[in-house]
């Protein structure tokens, strides 16, 4: 069973990915945010705390190509901390972006 992916990163990485996250969402159009699908995922995000899986959580909101860009806005050791646990949850290393 995957434990690191469970396993809540350092308070700095989880942060990082919320703020992040929220600012790769609001790039999306939102003022076509029509069904409240984008505001939703920021305000799911907002409020997350660091715990259990969390850190994932936020990063299985995005497919692999948005995983790419919030990749690319993230430091080296956070990347490490998102690869580490998709590893070790059994994700092919070829699809892992980070």
């Amino acid at each position: 069973m995957a434990r690191l992916y469970y396993t809540p990163p350092t308070e700095e990485q989880f942060n990082e990915v919320k703020e992040k996250s929220m600012e790769l969402w609001k790039e999306v159009d939102t003022d076509n945010d029509k069904y409240g699908y984008i505001s939703g995922k920021i305000n799911a995000i907002k409020d997350i705390k660091n715990v259990q899986d969390n850190f994932m959580y936020m990063i299985a909101m995005f497919d692999i190509n948005n995983q790419g860009k919030l990749a690319e806005k993230l430091s080296d050791e956070t990347r490490l901390a998102i690869r580490e646990r998709m590893i070790d949850d059994g994700n092919p290393e070829e699809y892992i972006p980070f």
